[in-house]
């Protein structure tokens, strides 16, 4: 038998979920290159290299003396650090955009200009800072409130709110602080859904609509983490996106490769749009460059395509000749956290599954030792819970974190009805 040998790129919980599907294919010898041991790809791969995921020449250099012809990159510092260009310099072909057109989450200036350029629709009312004093001097000048944007990346901690987030005397601490370009958009006021798509160049195929809970606790309150948890509907959209809002999302995020194509920057891999949905329609609040976590956790549970060969078509621009399906079935993934997540996570403590559940298991920032894992400090593990209607796979979700011992936390409610139906009296208020 030929295998097609793949390089998984990153250690998280996205990058097992990503593993675990493309191990699924008796065809593929999987290989990974991660900080840190993540167990569950450990057990998956056929081979490993311990590095920073952005030591690029090093993830070369592997993939050489493995063989490996292929590369699916999970997270956006190497994206930034380019390793699609190294890499596609040795042969590789990779499921990732290059570092130039990585850009679109990379710089959010360049993404809103490049939005601006093409006339894309769904951008805010924008302005982009060089420096402190010139975004401080703006906000005193206005009595709106606004989202402040630090251009670069920051692990999705770095945006504050006004009037959420920020008094206005600490908006302006905030800016004063920050280095670099920022960007200061308008405010937008709506309810948050995600579309994630696979992209070869000139064709996008969607994934079903996921929302993620960014609030460290329940109610939807505390400080923005790196996503609590998401879940999805088993007809793959949300009550409060109506058929109108999705296409319009849709078309901008075509339009968004179109424009990148047009900049000379072809967009290979996967692009996640994260929306708005405000009473004038679907705004773009910001693009990602790859798979979001969790919610990669969520479509890739349910996907029943060979992500193998879905990783074949992306690579060799024939997604046009694939009929892409997941399952019809609701999704709740629900993330555990060290106590004191985010702000002052407790690590390196014993913690320890449950058994008997039904939910798939993927691993994140943890290491085993013996029969237990043992947290480090951010998300330690998450659970998928897969069901025929949204209620039963909560409650398998919720049963498989709740079975869970040792000093980590979860938000109980991501996935209840209650949640789902405060979004849509929200998005019905508004409109």
């Amino acid at each position: 038998m030929i295998y097609m040998k793949i390089l998984v790129v990153g250690s998280g919980g996205r990058e097992h979920a990503i593993a675990k599907a493309l191990a699924h294919s008796p065809t593929t010898e999987l290989y990974a290159v991660m900080t840190r041991k993540n167990p569950g790809i450990a057990e998956l791969a056929k081979g490993i290299l311990i590095c920073p995921e952005t030591d690029i020449h090093a993830v070369a250099g592997f993939c050489r003396e493995k063989n490996i012809s292929y590369a699916f990159i999970g997270p956006e510092a190497p994206l930034e650090a380019g390793i699609v260009d190294i890499l596609s310099e040795s042969g590789v072909r990779c499921v990732g955009p290059s570092m130039m057109a990585a850009r679109i989450e990379t710089d959010k200036s360049f993404c809103r200009s490049l939005m601006c350029k093409y006339n894309i629709p769904g951008l805010p009312q924008y302005h982009i800072f060089h420096t402190g004093h010139e975004a401080e001097k703006f906000l005193r000048s206005s009595e709106d409130e606004y989202a402040i944007k630090p251009a670069g990346l920051t692990g999705g901690k770095g945006v504050r709110i006004m009037g959420e987030h920020l008094t206005r005397e600490e908006a302006y601490t905030y800016v004063r602080n920050l280095s670099g370009d920022m960007v200061i958009e308008e405010l937008l006021v709506g309810e948050e859904f995600t579309l994630q798509a696979f992209v070869d160049g000139i064709h996008l195929v969607p994934m079903p609509l996921v929302q993620d809970h960014k609030r460290a606790y329940e109610g939807d309150i505390g400080p923005n983490t790196g996503g609590m948890g998401a879940y999805t509907l088993p007809d793959h959209r949300f009550p409060f996106v109506t058929g109108e809002d999705y296409e319009k999302a849709l078309t901008i995020m075509k339009q968004a490769i179109s424009a990148l194509a047009s900049e000379g920057t072809p967009y290979l891999g996967i692009l996640y749009g994260q929306f708005m949905n405000t009473a004038r329609g679907p705004m773009v609040i910001e693009f990602n460059a790859r798979f979001g976590d969790p919610e990669a956790m969520n479509v890739l549970s349910i996907l029943k395509t060979d992500l193998t060969e879905i990783v074949r078509a992306v690579t060799s621009q024939s997604l046009d000749t694939m009929n892409i399906e997941f399952e019809h079935k609701a999704t709740v993934c629900k993330y555990l956290v060290p106590e004191g997540y985010p702000d002052n996570p407790v690590s390196g403590q014993p913690i320890r599954e449950g058994t008997g559940s039904s939910a798939l298991c993927y691993y994140a920032s943890v290491f085993r030792d013996g029969d237990h894992l043992v947290s480090q400090s951010s998300r330690t593990l998450a659970y998928v819970g897969i069901g025929d209607t949204l209620e039963s796979a909560e409650k398998t979700a919720e049963e498989a974190a709740s079975s869970v011992t040792g000093p980590v936390r979860h938000r109980r409610d991501i996935g209840t009805a209650g949640l789902l139906e405060k979004r849509i009296r929200h998005m019905q208020a508004i409109r």
